[in-house]
């Protein structure tokens, strides 16, 4: 693609993205990469400009008390980027910014905007696809910066400053240090704890069923089919919808329930064995079922979590990736409509691979329910104006399977309803008058699907497990009044069960149900709360931690309106009115943090301001909110004098003789009855043994059990100075708490052992560490064999060991735990390694632990690819830099700040070349 304007900058966020771009632009263009955003807020003190250090306000980088300005500076990573385009800019006619065309897109280009400071015209250049045909339209229609877009953005950048910098020291001081705080997170966070909370309240009710196998006869097809019992007499059998969450039987209005137990059961199955059974009713209707919207963000990362098993994080990071090879439309998205391109390619497509009978005679088109729908995208679709198959893609592993994904949501979003044909039977069945037992009624239930229609391509999935697919089920041609002979009849079991936890997919579906956050920040958030520790995976399942229970419980309290879900709602709500220009900026910033002064409601929903409530909070008893005492599950008494503490340490069980034991990290909240809190005491970890006194130091010497296992210590007594460091051991694996003996004790605490001095002056020591016993010279380690060598290794045997090449870990190569066949993405054989720090999967290049919830017996090949792609997708860890000399240089004076007013009058208004939204503070 040539041009007569001269040489063009092209600046987009990812180098992937640049090359591919810069293929299709040709030789009148310069396409670089800006690497995502190039300044931020400050991190920390370090990244402070020296000038700035006394203010109060640039902890946070933000100055509360000037128009909220925010102190931008340059990430010392992106220092020799913005050198690079700087350069490049000074050879180019003409700036295209062509970052995503989204709020935090809109960001990155006014950011760089004003670091780049262009004396050329400078537009935005938009496109939703990476086709040849897309970027040239791109090209030829630029536009100016959107400011209300940028305004949102920056909004949101420092209300969630703002929330995590005030609220967060309130959880180091009051719970444990180095927790965080955030303004979607945290409310994530209570969604998990309630669920969990629920599950702890709930109470099981048993219930039973009884089934029916009944034969319609040799000519029927098929002969027997399936019957369940709805009716005892005048009464409705009672399922375990029925139950409340307590356990207890609840009825509707007048309506009569008869609760099947064991025994009755038991008694009616054997009377409905001999009874006559006949057909009371049959009812058919036809069904129609019409296909479901193309892809929006929230749905992929759904349905890409329940048919492929990825998690929300990894569906994005494909999909980004699908998108900038120019396979897919852009993936961060609220809008389900396709443009009339993508209309007739789908169309066409369904008439030429399932025919014209497939095609509903005119195109079916979406509009959006998510409410504030942002972005001006389409679906998410195959990209261009015909749709490749994915056969035609050359695509492999994760890739070629949520690209099939995304194509075939497509392709039947245009295709024809589908046809069922529903059947309902009544059944009567009389038991015989000696039985004693009343007339029964069963009903049969089944679909046939008379025309695919979309269903042929794709149906959607459901997150729930239970729901049975009725077009599986057949029933025969049937008659009113015809008699059928029961098979078989058996009764069975069943629990009400607790409401299930949230997996990502549904945790996904709820925060969008819930209109909390954006779409395409659910990934982060779902990260976010399980790498701090407040949620963990068992299996597929979301649980959180008692950490979570106890910064929720604070938060509730203290901090109510923080975490409610309607007022976090509201909040998208005020940013979108930023973005569409009818909401200000410093307004809602103002309501956020300082409140109304005078009692009213806010635009934010607020008559408190955060900086009041981080000031006023009262005493706050960090005990108690870190405390759960355990009731008795079994008899529902007020308790059982037992309960569950978060420490700085970790979390433990206590009773009230003040015995303690140590949860494990991944026992669900819900999984820690009385009875298993009981059985954890009776090892307490305060448990201790008198050993005797030391001769030397005649001062006490006990065993005990502490959090990372048994280990002998000295008593120091009171008047001990307080630099004195009781000498501590931790046993051997050989040794217990009852059978360590005061000998076995000093000789622990003595350690490390000086095994003598190497010829070049280095001391050798005998040491037990976290992984075993070893030797140490210098820096230098070498793994002994077993513990017992602490003591006896001589000098002359260490010098051996140390003469020898240091194998890599403790010991030889260890054979695979487990193989799990070929990666798909590498093709390389994927296996199961025991290593350092415990197993992980490695394809030969790329290593990845295993997470909590993956066992190495049950984990599965497609769990392991999972594994291996997301940590193919962060590649190799960052070098790390010698400190800058000078921070200063990473960040510039801002010109003069204009008044308020004027300032909102500028936004308005931006210039034609370099639309300015405002002055930074720091460029």
């Amino acid at each position: 693609m040539a041009t007569t304007k001269g040489r063009r900058l092209v600046i987009v966020e990812s180098p992937k993205k640049a090359t591919q771009i810069a293929s299709f632009l040709g030789d009148g263009y310069i396409v670089q990469s800006s690497r995502g955003h190039v300044r931020d807020l400050p991190t920390g003190a370090a990244e402070v400009p020296a000038k700035y250090k006394g203010e109060k306000w640039a902890r946070t980088g933000v100055d509360v008390d000037n128009g909220f300005e925010p102190l931008y500076v340059v990430n010392p990573d992106k220092r020799a980027t913005i050198k690079s385009l700087k350069d490049a800019l000074s050879g180019a006619d003409e700036l295209l910014l062509a970052t995503d065309e989204d709020r935090e897109g809109e960001a990155i280009a006014w950011h760089l905007l004003q670091e780049l400071k262009p004396k050329v015209p400078a537009r935005r250049m938009v496109f939703h696809e990476i086709t040849p045909q897309a970027i040239a339209e791109a090209v030829a229609n630029p536009r100016d910066l959107d400011v209300n877009l940028v305004d949102a953005q920056e909004t949101r950048r420092i209300l969630d400053r703002l929330y995590g910098y005030e609220v967060s020291p309130v959880l180091w001081k009051k719970v444990m240090p180095r927790l965080s705080a955030g303004r979607v997170q945290s409310v994530a966070t209570r969604l998990v704890v309630d669920r969990e909370r629920e599950r702890m309240a709930f109470r099981t009710a048993s219930y039973w069923d009884i089934d029916a196998v009944l034969d319609a006869g040799a000519e029927a097809e098929p002969p027997l089919f399936g019957s369940r019992l709805v009716a005892v007499g005048d009464q409705r059998v009672a399922q375990g919808r029925d139950f409340s969450s307590r356990g207890l039987l609840q009825s509707k209005g007048n309506e009569q329930l008869v609760h099947l137990d064991e025994a009755s059961a038991t008694a009616l199955t054997e009377a409905l064995r001999g009874a006559a059974f006949s057909v009371k009713s049959i009812e058919s209707k036809e069904i129609t079922r019409r296909p479901s919207a193309p892809f929006r963000t929230t749905t992929m990362q759904q349905e890409a979590g329940r048919k492929l098993g990825m998690t929300a994080q990894r569906a994005m990071s494909v999909a980004q990736s699908l998108y900038e090879d120019g396979f897919i439309t852009y993936m961060r998205t609220d809008s389900v409509q396709l443009s009339d391109t993508a209309i007739n390619a789908a169309r066409n497509q369904v008439r030429q691979l399932f025919g014209p009978q497939y095609l509903p005679s005119s195109p079916r088109v979406y509009t959006s329910k998510v409410k504030n729908a942002q972005e001006a995208h389409e679906a998410i679709r195959p990209a261009g104006e015909s749709f490749r198959t994915p056969a035609q893609t050359g695509l492999r592993g994760d890739e070629f399977r949520l690209y099939e994904l995304i194509w075939m949501r497509t392709i039947a979003s245009q295709m024809a309803d589908a046809k069922l044909q529903r059947v309902t039977v009544q059944i009567d069945a009389r038991p015989t008058a000696d039985s004693g037992q009343p007339p029964c009624g069963f009903v049969s239930t089944g679909s046939t699907v008379t025309f695919p229609g979309f269903m042929k391509a794709y149906v959607e999935s459901t997150d729930d497990s239970s729901a049975d697919d009725e077009s599986q089920r057949r029933i025969p041609q049937l008659s009113q009044g015809q008699a059928l002979r029961p098979d078989e009849v058996t009764a069975s079991g069943h629990e009400t069960r607790p409401p299930a936890r949230y997996t990502e997919p549904s945790l996904v579906a709820k925060l969008e149900e819930l209109e909390i956050g954006r779409p395409s920040t659910y990934a982060s958030i779902i990260r976010t709360i399980t790498s701090r520790d407040y949620v963990f995976k068992k299996g597929s399942a979301l649980v959180p931690t008692w950490l979570a229970f106890a910064v929720t419980r604070l938060l509730e309290e203290h901090f109510p309106h923080l975490v409610d879900y309607a007022f976090t709602a509201e909040m998208e709500d005020v940013l979108d009115e930023i973005a569409d220009g009818r909401a200000q900026r410093l307004s809602v910033l103002t309501d956020f943090y300082f409140g109304r002064s005078d009692g009213e409601v806010g635009a934010t929903g607020d008559r408190e301001g955060l900086r009041q409530l981080v000031s006023e909070l009262g005493d706050i008893d960090a005990r108690k909110l870190s405390t759960f005492p355990l009731g008795d599950l079994e008899s529902d008494a007020e308790g059982s004098g037992i309960a569950v503490r978060v420490g700085r340490y970790g979390t433990y069980v206590e009773d009230a003789e003040n015995r303690r034991a140590n949860v494990a990290d991944d026992l669900p909240p819900d999984e820690l009855t009385v009875d298993l809190a009981r059985e954890l005491l009776s090892k307490p970890m305060g448990e201790e043994r008198e050993l005797g006194l030391d001769p030397e130091t005649h001062t006490p010497i006990v065993a005990r059990n502490g959090r990372f296992g048994p280990y002998v210590t000295e008593v120091l007594g009171e008047d001990a100075p307080k630099s004195a460091k009781a000498r501590t051991g931790s046993l051997f694996q050989s040794m217990s708490i009852e059978t360590v003996t005061l000998e076995q004790a000093l000789r622990l605490m003595s350690l490390p052992r000086v095994v003598g001095v190497d010829e070049d002056g280095s001391e050798i020591t005998s040491q037990n560490g976290r992984y075993g016993p070893y030797l140490k010279k210098g820096t230098d380690s070498r793994s002994l064999e077993g513990e017992d060598q602490i003591f006896d290794v001589t000098l002359d045997e260490a010098k051996a060991i140390f003469a020898q090449p240091k194998l890599r870990g403790r010991a030889a190569a260890k054979p695979p735990l487990r193989e799990l066949g070929d990666d798909p993405a590498s093709g390389k054989p994927m296996i199961i390694k025991d290593g350092r720090f415990g197993p992980y999967v490695t394809d030969g290049e790329f290593n990845a632990t295993l997470r909590r919830g993956d066992e190495i017996e049950s984990i599965t090949p497609e769990r392991a690819a999972e594994l291996l792609a997301e940590k193919r997708a962060k590649g190799p860890a960052p070098k790390k830099r010698a400190p800058a000399k000078k921070t200063t240089s990473a960040v510039k004076k801002a010109p003069a700040k204009k008044a308020a007013a004027k300032k909102t009058t500028a936004r308005k208004a931006p210039a034609k070349k370099t639309a300015t939204k405002k002055a930074p503070s720091v460029g």
